[in-house]
This record gives structure tokens, C-alpha cells and sequence, in this order.
């Protein structure tokens, strides 16, 4: 199998990078997952406002979902109380790696413990370590804060931009520039996929990349008001918020996407059992036939 020879960086949040990163978890030590750290919901919302942290959902979600699920580590960290009071709604998790982050010196020491703990061979890597929220302004010029916020607007917003600006860690950048292979997605577009290219450490090492980009499409519409946009008004949109477009090609479900952008791979993602969930062994099989197809002859000779 070609991936098992290439150096792999996933980016994204939510259910969907969860999801890739658990695909590809057969390589180990060569695979890395870039995480968004910028919700501001729920169990992590309530930490958030406690005091200031980065967004740990989305981490605890990759770290469990990597997990030996039959390990009592995991189902410890997958807990979720119940009840009306001061812990309901609460991911032990959640509160593991918060109470962690202020044991440790930083994010990341956290959650190298927890990966040790639970097992977990693929690295995991926070986007920043440093707490920031999603700003996102419409067309006129009034703005929204905050991931909530964002996916709620009734419209595409003009710009979206971290508040405050914050930078990548150095593990970041160097997954990056060591990556024969980056995927984008899938997963919320404006919340999971484009907040660490608003990192303009990570959106710059992207754009200088060695190795091949591709963006993964969702299956079914997402709950945001960029699920009516095309591939192309999502690429477009990208290339107005960061200034480049560093996506080489796509995969996409969808056998009438068109793109004048990029390379497009139309190809069956979808569960057998589970409509909104991308299939592992066909998702494998889009992401080999996407690099040998598309990937430049220089990074597909390097890996003979």
C-alpha cells in the first residue's frame, strides 16, 4: 500500500478528523492530526468560560477515538455525566486534560500523558496552544463570536479571523513540511476545516508544502451556511480569507462536483450501515487512488 510509505498530516475537528485519523491509524508514528481548538460549546464552552484554555473537545474526541475502546482508560475518558448540576453535561475527558494543562507546562505535555496512558500512536497536535475564539464578519461589517455563533449565521460570512491572533506550536510546522501527503476535512467547513488556516504559521507551511494537499468533501450537507456552496465557491472563499489556495485536489462523493481549481477524485465514500459516515476501507482506497493519480511525480519517486 502506497500510504504506508508516506509521512501523512490530517487537519480538521469535529466527528470528521476523528474519523480520518482512526482510518489511518494503521500507520502509527507517520501519521499526525492537526486539531481545531476553537469551540466554544457545551462541556468545553463551560471550561472555556471558567478560565482561559484552549478548546479541548475536539482533542479528547481524536484521542478516544484512537483509543482501544474496550480499555477501561478509554471508557474513563469517554464518560460524560449526567444530571442538572455543576458536573452534568461534563466530559471526564474534558476535565482529565484541563486539569492536566495546569499540571503540565503546556498543552501538549497533556496530551502526550494521555496519549501514553491510552496508547495512542498517532501524534496529536493542538493548531495553537494558545486560547483563541473564531470572529466572523458579514459582508456590511458587523461580526459574530465564537464557533456557535459562526455555524448559526444565516449567511456565508465575508472574512473569519482568530481573536487573538495566535501562533502554531513547532511540531505544527514541522509535521507539515515533512508531510508527503495533507488532508483537509472533512467536517464542518467554516468551523472544523478553516480555523488552523487562519494559524498563518500553518496556512504559510501549507503553501509552501513539499507534499500533496487534498480536501476531503462531506457526504451530506452540513448544518451551516456553507452547505450550499460548490467546491469551487469553498476554494474561492479560502483563497479570499488567506490570501492562496493550498489545495492540489479533492475527493468528493458527489459524481456531478465540478472544479476549475483543482484535480477532482469522484468516488464512493458512503457506509453501507451508516448514510453520514465516510466508509474506512473506501476512504483508504480514494486517498491511494488520489496520490498516485494527482500527486507530483517528485514526492511519488521520493517514496519508490
Amino acid at each position: 500500500m502506497q500510504l504506508r510509505k508516506l509521512n501523512i498530516v490530517a487537519i480538521g475537528g469535529g466527528h470528521g478528523l476523528g474519523r480520518v485519523l482512526l482510518t489511518l491509524s494503521f500507520m502509527g508514528n507517520k501519521l499526525t492530526g492537526i486539531v481545531t481548538t476553537t469551540d466554544n460549546g457545551g462541556s468545553t464552552g463551560r471550561l472555556r468560560k471558567r478560565k482561559s484554555t484552549i478548546a479541548w473537545g475536539d482533542l479528547r474526541n481524536c484521542l478516544t477515538q484512537l483509543a482501544d475502546k474496550n480499555a477501561i482508560g478509554s471508557q474513563l475518558f469517554d464518560f460524560r455525566f449526567d444530571g442538572e448540576d455543576d458536573l452534568g453535561g461534563h466530559n471526564l475527558g474534558n476535565l482529565m486534560l484541563y486539569a492536566l494543562e495546569n499540571l503540565q507546562s503546556s498543552p501538549l505535555d497533556s496530551i502526550n500523558l494521555v496519549r501514553r496512558i491510552l496508547r495512542v500512536k498517532t501524534q496529536l497536535l493542538p493548531m495553537s496552544e494558545t486560547p483563541t475564539d473564531l470572529m466572523a464578519f458579514y459582508p456590511e461589517g458587523r461580526c459574530r463570536l465564537g464557533e456557535l455563533s459562526v455555524d448559526d449565521m444565516p449567511i456565508m460570512p465575508k472574512n473569519l479571523m482568530l481573536a487573538p491572533l495566535v501562533k502554531a506550536s513547532p511540531s505544527c510546522l514541522d509535521a507539515i513540511k515533512n508531510a508527503d501527503l495533507i488532508i483537509l476535512g472533512p467536517g464542518s467547513f467554516l468551523t472544523s476545516v478553516i480555523p488552523p488556516l487562519l494559524v498563518r504559521d500553518i496556512s504559510n507551511a501549507i503553501i509552501e508544502r513539499k507534499g500533496h494537499c487534498v480536501f476531503i468533501d462531506n457526504i451530506v450537507p452540513e448544518q451551516s451556511p456553507a452547505a450550499n456552496l460548490s467546491l469551487d465557491e469553498k476554494f474561492n472563499w479560502i483563497e479570499d480569507n488567506i490570501g492562496s489556495l493550498p489545495i492540489d485536489s479533492a475527493i468528493t462523493h458527489d459524481k456531478q462536483a465540478k472544479s476549475e481549481r483543482v484535480n477532482i477524485l469522484h468516488q464512493d465514500l458512503v457506509h453501507n450501515e451508516v448514510a453520514h459516515h465516510h466508509d474506512k476501507e473506501k476512504l483508504i482506497n480514494a486517498l491511494e487512488n488520489c496520490f498516485n493519480k494527482f500527486a507530483s511525480p517528485k514526492v511519488a519517486s521520493e517514496k519508490e
